[in-house]
């Protein structure tokens, strides 16, 4: 299942950041997010036709945001596929999407096919198949392979997934040139919420917090979301930077803010904060200085893909709700193909990384449970679990993951802006 984690330390790579877990089954439903219909029939000739190529390239940018998602779980089945035929194990499907097929083919033993559900993608393997011809005791069935060639089929779409993380970073460098940021001083506000707190006490949409009581002059996001959490009906002032309608230039204000209680008892205002950053773009000289930047980059979006997941983890109830799903993801990445072409690769890369990371939870449905059962199975000196109490494992933790996958499309579909038009 692929989702999306709102992870504000990647708020300054591409327009709707996002932190996007995985396994080996991923959920990726294609949605276009049209204007309301018939709304051009409203509109003079030429707001039509400025509408025509708005729909054009909306349309577009879904078709890429689209595009990068099926290369991605093809990436990952692909990794699965080629260690067995490395290994000479027998495998007997290659699918990308699941349910009823529309299209399929055999090359070889192998079938492979395009499915009518778009939900992912899966490597089928004949081990419990009567009719694959196949003796129970084939020494190339995946189950009677020694665990090495298990471990290797199992990790390799993860591997896979962090390889071509690192190609589409390294492709970045070499063309449009790595993003490089630069921290600057202040909490910055990119969002307030019509109505809240902050919103009553005057704070807009691009000011910078610089300085809060109890603080040192330059605060934290952490710093400031704990204050504020423990100042319920409490005045905190703060000074503020804005910039001066009609130019350039910032000038220092002292607003007060009384935070509203939330229902756990703590302090909020409504906005949304992230630090305050500038980002240029770094041109390699050479080759050598192109492998530089892509380790250097790679190294940074893998950090904090991985820290983003392990703080969902450790805080899920209070991330849950930031949770995405395969719709909302696709309307990021026709946002960010909206926004920037270039940044598509960082979209493509950070959608690997997650797929990478999710799949190593030692979880049902997952490569990482998988990986967990054959450890499992090394363990006990080579004794193989029960091949029925294997498929009740996963078989539930599949059921759960579609479950789970179908409530995040029905959620995000809900929460697309033209969905809410027209509700």
């Amino acid at each position: 299942m692929i989702t999306a984690h709102l992870s504000p330390s990647l708020k300054h790579r591409f327009p709707s950041p996002l932190h996007c877990p995985s396994h080996s089954h991923h959920h990726l439903p294609v949605h276009l997010p049209l204007p309301r219909r018939y709304r051009h029939l409203a509109k003079p000739a030429a707001v039509a036709g400025s509408a025509a190529l708005d729909l054009l390239a909306s349309v577009e940018s879904v078709a890429s945001a689209a595009s990068v998602l099926a290369a991605i779980v093809l990436v990952h089945e692909s990794g699965h596929f080629l260690a067995a035929a490395s290994r000479g194990i027998h495998v007997s499907q290659f699918s990308i999407g699941f349910g009823p097929a529309l299209a399929r083919f055999r090359l070889g033993p192998v079938e492979y096919a395009l499915r009518a559900i778009p939900l992912g993608g899966y490597v089928g393997f004949p081990d419990d198949d009567p009719e694959s011809g196949f003796a129970p005791d084939d020494p190339d069935l995946l189950r009677n392979r020694p665990v090495p060639d298990r471990l290797l089929v199992v990790s390799a779409g993860v591997a896979a997934n962090l390889a071509f993380a690192f190609l589409i970073v390294y492709a970045q460098a070499l063309t449009v040139g790595v993003p490089v940021q630069a921290q600057l001083p202040g909490v910055l506000v990119p969002e307030v919420l019509p109505g809240s707190a902050a919103a009553r006490a005057g704070l807009l949409p691009g000011d910078i917090i610089l300085a809060v009581p109890g603080a040192a002059p330059d605060p934290s996001v952490p710093v400031l979301v704990d204050l504020i959490k423990a100042s319920p009906s409490k005045k905190v002032p703060l000074t503020v930077s804005r910039t001066a309608p009609g130019t350039v230039d910032r000038r220092s204000l002292e607003l007060t803010v009384v935070p509203d209680t939330s229902a756990d008892g703590m302090g909020r205002i409504g906005v949304q904060l992230s630090p305050n950053v500038m980002v240029t773009r770094v041109n390699p000289k050479n080759l050598a200085d192109a492998t530089v930047l892509a380790v250097r980059e790679f190294t940074l979006l893998t950090g904090t893909v991985f820290d983003g997941l392990r703080q969902t983890l450790l805080n899920f109830s209070q991330s849950a709700e930031k949770v995405s799903g395969p719709v909302a993801i696709i309307a990021v990445g026709a946002e960010v193909a909206r926004s920037s072409a270039d940044g598509l690769f960082q979209f493509a890369a950070v959608i690997n990384l997650n797929l990478a990371a999710i799949n190593l939870l030692p979880l049902p449905a997952l490569d990482g449970g998988t990986l967990a059962l054959i450890l499992l199975e090394a363990a006990r000196g080579g004794r193989k679990i029960p091949r029925d109490v294997e498929q009740g494992i996963m078989s539930s933790g599949i059921l759960v993951v579609l479950m789970v996958g179908m409530f995040l499309i029905v959620r995000d579909t809900l929460n697309l802006d033209f969905i809410k038009e027209m509700l």
